[in-house]
């Protein structure tokens, strides 16, 4: 009996280290330069790749903005709601081949994330090849 009370709550224990090594979740933007938290990204699987989606704008002043910069679809469209990351996969810890949006400047990136740790994103967006490109680190929101 003692045995599988053990086997029970060691199962649960890797059932929960393992949801908290996954990037799907709420994530604060935080501002590379002033390390002020911007906003709020939903980041979710869909069909087998990585999305992310813009569920809050914390600052008051810039909770109606729009992609003004943007091009296509997202051009003149509310950030809050926006999809700004797209169609990552999973390669061994990272998840690549896909783009994040900007929506202070419009453009579009590659990008790829990797969690740093089990509460930090780390992301990074890039042209051509990744060393020509900015990195950001989020932090996982606390239920």
């Amino acid at each position: 009996m003692k045995n599988l009370i053990l086997a029970i709550g060691v199962f649960f224990l890797t059932l929960n280290t393992v949801q908290a090594q996954s990037v799907v979740g709420k994530w604060k933007t935080i501002d590379d330069e002033t390390g002020e938290v911007k906003s709020i990204v939903e980041i979710y699987e869909k069909s087998g790749k990585i999305y992310g989606k813009v569920v809050d704008i914390l600052r008051a002043d810039h909770k109606k903005d729009v992609c003004t910069k943007c091009d296509g679809a997202e051009k003149n469209k509310p950030i809050l709601g926006m999809i700004i990351i797209n169609g990552l996969k999973k390669d061994g810890t990272e998840y690549n081949g896909g783009t994040i949006l900007d929506p202070t400047n419009g453009k579009k990136y590659k990008c790829y994330i990797t969690l740093d740790s089990a509460d930090k994103l780390k992301l990074r967006g890039y042209i051509g090849i990744s060393i020509v490109g900015r990195t950001q680190y989020w932090a996982r929101v606390k239920n």
